[in-house]
């Protein structure tokens, strides 16, 4: 068996790979490992548990919920809310352990797992491995220690938690968005009241899209995934700018009045611009992925800003942010990370402070979007390969070499597995579309071939 947890929690098709057995039983794990590392030293621990619409998280929660109440766990279930409003309400309310039940822009069928640390903050990798080295010791026969009487866990709905985490998110935005007309497609997912209520508060005109989940159709041919919709609803509304999000909301993508895309690096290049002008860009550094577009570096080299990359992932973009004292960071997909205001990527908030440069300027989002010039970038998954031995295949480096030498210093090439799905991402770049994708597809055909 593989390990369970990848680069965002545990995820798989609910009630197949993820079980409410499993969720149960990682739950009770969860909380004897934070006991024992001293997390609920001197006190009644406290967990909040939360989750998106999919119709799998009403019996996952419940799963959670009595494991961690079994373990002696006191919950506050706060419902449907994006990932980041559980992070912060893990933060503000005191909470040693929250819970987050969501597979984010996979599928319906698909649902996951992540846990967060006292703070808000997603566990480390360390703590993660002693999770799931505790529950299959447990699963194995080793049996559970269990509080008894008044030990057990009490169980509390938290509906206080949306107004707490939309009066944040208004809080700490440096200007209202009065006179913006703005589209948001929620993605019938978590941020289907929230973002609304979020950016009409602001003073945003808001039209929605993608905001009547019924447990079925989250991401379904919308949300950040699939844009069209919101292409549409902003030509046909006359809006400044549309923000789509994800299915648990850690994440943003935008289009502009004409209905182009604005990506994450074009919102980190705006935001981090924005911010440099503010005062509150510490250290003048951007951080971002391996996988952000060489244009996003070349804009931030003549803006003078500082880049450093890292590898794939938003958690290792917080890392390097919380090692460094950085203020922003993010990825390419819209995983957006303001660390003075929140501990994860918060596709709500970065949709705020999008409209508020956008605001606070008096310029359009293709204006503000244009200091960065994206170069063509071809991605292609490929699927049904042993994405394990990317890094070992002799074969696939001699293709990778191949293509380097072909695109010179004019682009790059980048392999990697997928961190929470079965396949392996091909990435090129050239200053000709047709070269990258010409490169592209012999990559592709050359992963299909040695790792097949």
């Amino acid at each position: 068996m593989g390990r369970l947890f990848g680069t965002d929690g545990v995820r798989g098709v609910a009630n197949a790979d993820l079980t409410a057995e499993l969720a149960l039983g990682l739950s009770v794990a969860a909380a004897h490992v934070l006991a024992e590392a001293g997390t609920f030293e001197g006190h009644r621990p406290m967990a909040v548990v939360g989750r998106d619409p999919r119709a799998s998280g009403e019996f996952l929660e419940a799963a959670v919920v009595a494991g961690l109440a079994s373990a002696g766990v006191d919950v506050l279930r706060v419902g449907v809310l994006p990932t980041p409003a559980v992070a912060y309400l893990t933060g503000v309310l005191g909470a040693d352990l929250g819970v987050m039940l969501s597979a984010s822009h996979n599928p319906m069928p698909d649902n996951g797992i992540k846990f967060f640390a006292r703070g808000g903050h997603k566990l480390a990798d360390e703590l993660e491995d002693r999770i799931e080295e505790t529950y299959r010791g447990h699963s194995a026969g080793e049996p559970w220690e269990r509080p008894t009487g008044a030990g057990v866990g009490r169980v509390t709905d938290y509906d206080e938690g949306f107004d707490k985490y939309v009066a944040h998110l208004v809080g700490v935005l440096p200007n209202r968005l009065d006179g913006l007309k703005i589209v948001i497609d929620g993605a019938h997912g978590a941020a289907a009241r929230v973002s609304p209520e979020a950016f009409a508060r602001a003073g945003a005109e808001v039209v929605t899209i993608g905001t009547e989940p019924d447990g079925l159709n989250i991401n379904d041919a919308c949300g950040s995934t699939h844009l069209d919709k919101l292409r549409s609803a902003v030509l046909e509304h006359g809006a400044a700018l549309g923000v789509a999000h994800d299915g648990d909301a850690d994440r943003c993508l935008a289009v502009d009045h004409a209905g182009n895309e604005v990506d994450g690096d074009q919102i980190l290049a705006v935001l981090a611009l924005g911010m440099r002008d503010a005062g509150t860009l510490r250290k003048n550094t951007v951080v971002a992925t391996v996988m952000s577009n060489l244009g996003f570096k070349l804009a931030m080299e003549g803006a003078g800003i500082d880049l450093v990359q890292t590898a794939v992932g938003d958690r290792y973009v917080l890392e390097e942010m919380k090692a460094h004292g950085y203020a922003l960071g993010g990825e390419q997909s819209g995983h957006v990370i303001v660390l003075d205001h929140a501990t994860t990527g918060d596709g709500t908030l970065t949709g705020l402070m999008l409209a508020a440069r956008v605001a606070a300027t008096g310029r359009s989002l293709a204006d503000l979007a244009g200091a960065m010039e994206r170069l063509p970038q071809i991605l292609i998954n490929v699927r049904d390969v042993d994405k394990s031995r990317v890094a070992s295949s002799a074969e696939l480096a001699a293709a990778v070499a191949e293509a380097e030498r072909e695109l010179g210093a004019t682009g790059r090439v980048l392999l990697r597995p997928s961190g929470t799905e079965p396949l392996v991402r091909v990435m090129v770049e050239a200053a000709d579309i047709e070269q990258a994708r010409a490169v592209a597809q012999r990559l592709a055909d050359a992963v299909k071939s040695a790792l097949g």
